[in-house]
C-alpha cells in the first residue's frame, strides 16, 4: 500500500473500504498493485473516488488529487479525485496495454487524503455500477468470490476489538469458552489504539468486583490513570513496577494524543493472541447477520483489504463495536440521541427530544524542529482569520465534530470536516498568522484519520440506566463493572466568527459521582 492507508470507517454509507494518501500535506509514496492482463488492446480506466472537500467548495482547487501509473508509466492524464461531491467512477480515459502483468500505481500529488475505492480496466463499452446492492454483486463477480468462508462455530463470537471487546473475549476464554474476536482494524484497543489516541481512564479494582480490573491492568498501558493509582499507594508492588515505568518513559503520561507507543498496539494483541482459547481476526468487518428466528446464529464479516467474506457461527454474541452494529442488524430495539426530560426524568435531560449525540474527536499533534517547515495553502479547508484561529500546538478531545450529525452513516463527512479544521487552522498558523514565526520551526507530525467516536446507537434493554441512578447510587444485583468517570457531556463550542461552518470544537459539562456498580 505504500503510504496509503485503509479506512472502513463509512463501508455502511459508500460500500466498501477504500485507499487513503494520509499525509498531513506531504505526498506519500505509491501504493502498488499487478494485474493479469488477459489481451492486448485499448482499455477504458474507470477508479471510483471522489473530491471530498466538495460539500463545502466545489470550485476551489480539489485536496485530494492522484495519477494513475502503469509500470510507472502516465498513459492517462487524468488527474483523479477531481470531480464528484459523492463517491462514483471517474473516467479515465483510454489506454493502450499489452498481453501480461502490468503494475498499477496510485501516484498522490498532494498529501491532502485522496482516496481510491477500485480501479477498473475494461474493452467493454459501460460503466461500472455505483449503487451498493448493484456495486455489490459485481465486486464479488469480478474478483471471484463465491461466497463466505466458514471460519467455525465458537461458543461466544464477540465483535469489536476495543477495550470492551478485548475484556471481554479474554474473560470469556478463561472460563473455558472458546471464542472469536473479530476487530475491523489492524490493531486493537478502539480509541485506546494509536489511530485514535485516547488514553484509558478512570480506576480500577473498585468494589463491589475489584478484580474485574485484573484484565483491564494486564493488557492496558501505563500512563495517566495508573500513575494516579500508584501515587496513591507508592508502596504497593504494582505501584512500585507503575512508576518504575514511568520514570523511564516519562512520555506516557501524556494521556490523548500521545506518541504512537504510548498506546502499546503491539502488546495488545499479543496479548489477545497468546489467549489459548481466543482466535483473533483484524482487518475484518462484521456487515450481516444470519437468524433464526429471532436468535442470532451466525456473523458475516468481509476483510476490509481483500474484499472477501467469512462467516462467523456462534451460540453467543457479544456486540463491542460501539455502533450497536450486531444489535442493529439482528433487528433489536435501538435509539439515536436524547430522550426528554419528561421522559427520563434526568435533570441533564433536553426539555425535546432531539438527535442530538456525543462526537467524533480527531486529534492531533506537532513537534519542533531544529529548523523551519514549510506547510501548504489550503484553500478548500476552514478559512481562519486572526480571530477565529486556534493557537495550539496540539489539539485534544476538544477537537470534535458532528454533534448533530449521523455517526454512522456521515462519519467520513463528519472525519472529513473535522480534516477542514485542523488543516486549515496549522495552514494559517504557518503561513499568514502575524504570530507565524512562533510557529516557524513545528511541524504537523500526526493527525487521526480514524475518528474517536463517543455515541452513535444505543440498544435498548429490559433496563435503562438512568442519570439520577448514578448520582443517587441506586444499586442493581446484575452489576457488572464500576465506573468512577464523572458524568460528562460534551456539547458543540462555535468559533465566534465561523457561524457559517459547523462546529469543530466541543465543551464538556461534567458532574462528579461517588463509585458507582453499573
Amino acid at each position: 500500500k505504500g503510504g496509503w492507508v485503509v479506512d472502513q470507517q463509512s463501508m455502511e454509507s459508500m460500500g466498501s473500504s477504500y485507499l487513503m494518501a494520509h499525509g498531513l500535506g506531504v505526498p506519500v509514496k505509491n501504493a502498488r498493485t499487478i494485474v493479469d492482463v488477459p489481451e492486448p488492446g485499448d482499455y477504458r480506466v474507470w477508479v471510483r473516488t471522489r473530491n471530498w472537500a466538495a460539500p463545502w467548495n466545489p470550485e476551489a482547487d480539489p485536496p485530494g488529487k492522484f495519477l494513475l501509473f502503469f509500470n510507472n508509466e502516465l498513459l492517462t492524464s487524468t488527474i483523479f479525485g477531481t470531480k464528484g461531491t459523492e463517491w462514483h467512477w471517474q473516467d479515465g480515459g483510454v489506454v493502450s496495454l499489452n498481453k501480461g502483468s502490468v503494475e498499477l500505481a496510485l501516484h498522490d500529488m498532494t498529501g491532502f487524503n485522496g482516496r481510491c475505492d477500485a480501479i477498473v480496466l475494461t474493452k467493454e463499452d459501460f460503466t461500472p455500477p455505483n449503487d451498493l446492492t448493484t456495486l455489490s454483486q459485481f465486486r464479488k463477480e469480478k474478483l471471484g468470490f463465491d461466497g463466505p468462508v466458514h471460519q467455525g462455530k465458537y461458543d461466544l463470537v464477540v465483535v469489536g476489538g476495543g477495550m470492551a471487546g478485548m475484556t471481554t473475549a479474554v474473560t470469556a476464554a478463561r472460563l473455558g469458552n472458546k471464542v472469536a474476536l473479530i476487530q475491523n482494524r489492524p490493531v486493537l484497543g478502539g480509541n485506546n489504539s494509536s489511530e485514535v489516541r485516547v488514553g484509558l481512564s478512570g480506576l480500577i479494582y473498585k468494589d463491589p468486583y475489584p478484580f474485574l480490573g485484573s484484565v483491564v491492568d494486564e493488557l492496558g498501558p501505563t500512563g495517566h490513570w495508573t500513575n494516579y493509582e500508584a501515587r496513591r499507594d507508592p508502596e504497593a508492588e504494582r505501584s512500585k513496577r507503575i512508576l518504575e515505568i514511568l520514570e523511564e518513559h516519562p512520555e506516557k503520561l501524556i494521556h490523548n494524543a500521545g506518541p504512537k507507543s504510548n498506546y502499546e498496539d503491539e502488546r495488545k494483541i499479543a496479548y489477545i493472541r497468546d489467549e489459548e482459547n481466543v482466535d483473533l481476526f483484524l482487518n475484518t468487518h462484521v456487515f450481516d447477520v444470519r437468524m433464526d428466528g429471532d436468535r442470532i446464529t451466525a456473523v458475516i464479516a468481509k476483510d476490509i483489504n481483500t474484499g472477501e467474506e467469512s462467516i462467523f457461527e456462534g451460540t453467543l454474541f457479544a456486540d463491542c463495536t460501539g455502533d450497536a452494529t450486531v444489535g442493529f442488524l439482528a433487528g433489536a430495539d435501538y435509539r439515536v440521541g436524547r430522550e426528554s426530560r419528561s421522559e427520563t426524568g434526568e435533570k441533564s435531560a433536553p426539555d425535546e427530544a432531539d438527535n442530538m449525540v456525543m462526537g467524533t474527536s480527531v486529534q492531533w499533534y506537532s513537534d519542533e524542529l531544529a529548523e523551519p517547515s514549510l506547510f501548504p495553502e489550503t484553500p478548500w479547508a476552514i478559512q481562519f482569520t486572526e480571530e477565529t484561529s486556534q493557537k495550539l500546538t496540539r489539539g485534544d478531545w476538544q477537537w470534535e465534530a458532528g454533534l448533530h450529525s449521523d455517526q454512522i452513516l456521515e462519519i467520513e463527512y463528519i472525519r472529513d470536516h473535522a480534516l477542514r479544521a485542523i488543516y486549515g487552522n496549522w495552514s494559517f498558523l504557518k503561513n499568514r498568522s502575524e504570530e507565524k514565526e512562533r510557529f516557524a520551526n513545528l511541524q504537523l507530525s500526526w493527525v487521526a484519520y480514524i475518528g474517536g467516536k463517543r455515541e452513535s446507537r444505543r440498544l435498548m434493554g429490559d433496563v435503562i440506566l438512568m442519570e439520577q441512578d448514578v448520582l443517587n447510587q441506586v444499586p442493581y444485583d446484575d452489576a457488572s463493572f464500576t465506573t468512577t468517570w464523572p458524568i460528562d457531556l460534551h456539547y458543540p463550542d462555535p468559533v465566534e466568527g465561523l457561524e457559517h461552518e459547523e462546529p469543530f470544537l466541543s465543551i464538556a459539562k461534567t458532574e462528579s459521582i461517588e463509585p458507582y456498580a453499573v
